[in-house]
């Protein structure tokens, strides 16, 4: 077992921390709002710091799971930030979703202070963060990984190791281009059945187990027919996430012309009000067409 902080106790973080507690490791937590911590220690024990280099201080391992790229530098770096309270030698895993940029940028100040970094951005939404399911797709130093690996594994589905650092960061981008033009084919695929009068839920009990069938279709369908958003990844959160993939197309000369095209869908949706939907709420931009 090993002492362990999480840094970022959100929908995902929450519960992954909570899975480290009852594997038998030692976890201290940090949350920008504290009483978010509080609650945490209330259910599962530990402790709480103040501050990310508090909750370092002593560690084996760092966790993180944040938002952005500026909050992930914001609880890296700095007399408060974990870098300054880890000990030389341990392990920052980083399960935010951000740019490969940043994550080499970090790679390097780690590798500076004598600690090791690796990207591991994860996917499986919140149902696979509370029941420990997540896919987790890493890169960074073979070495590091390894240790990390048995770590990851009280909240993980699969964990592979890409390559270099940013490879993990790079991954979780291809799975976001992927999940965007699924789901935009799904609500299409829906709203042609709703008008052409077709009962939507037979549709998919038909189609789903042939070509056309995907995690999506059977996992969203019926809340889709439904008109239900408010469970699952916030399009907010998703074009943040296609934001990162097309900035990085642009860097490395790949085309993404679907992939920019779902992105102003999703602006479409927020203009809706739906920046707190989730992400198969493009179905209900069809709709609003007619």
């Amino acid at each position: 077992m090993a002492k362990v902080a999480f840094l970022g106790l959100g929908v995902m973080g929450y519960p992954m921390a909570g899975h480290l507690a009852k594997a038998g490791h030692e976890v201290t937590v940090f949350n920008r709002t504290a009483a978010k911590a509080k609650a945490w220690v209330a259910q599962h024990g530990g402790a709480m710091a103040e501050t990310p280099a508090g909750a370092a201080k002593g560690a084996d391992f760092v966790m993180a799971c944040v938002g952005n790229d500026d909050d992930l530098r914001s609880v890296c770096l700095g007399d408060a930030g974990a870098f300054a309270g880890m000990a030389k030698g341990a392990v920052f895993v980083d399960h935010t979703t951000v740019s490969a940029a940043v994550t080499r940028e970090l790679y390097g100040k780690a590798a500076e202070a004598g600690l090791a970094f690796v990207d591991a951005p994860v996917s499986g939404g919140q149902a696979g963060a509370e029941n420990g399911q997540l896919v987790i797709m890493c890169g960074g130093d073979e070495a590091a990984y390894a240790r990390a690996e048995p770590v990851m594994q009280a909240y993980a589905k699969l964990a592979r190791r890409l390559g270099d650092s940013g490879a993990g960061q790079l991954t979780k981008m291809v799975n976001q281009i992927c999940i965007a033009g699924l789901v935009q084919g799904l609500s299409e695929g829906l709203h042609f059945a709703e008008k052409a009068g077709l009962d939507g839920r037979a549709v998919v009990e038909v189609i789903a187990g042939g070509a056309a069938g995907s995690w999506q279709m059977v996992n969203r369908h019926a809340t889709m027919i439904d008109d239900k958003f408010d469970h699952g990844f916030a399009v907010d959160w998703m074009r943040k996430d296609l934001g990162i993939c097309l900035s990085t197309a642009d860097e490395t000369g790949a085309s993404l012309p679907v992939t920019a095209l779902i992105d102003q869908f999703y602006k479409d949706v927020q203009k809706m009000g739906g920046g707190r939907w989730d992400t198969s709420s493009l179905i209900k931009r069809l709709r609003a067409m007619g």
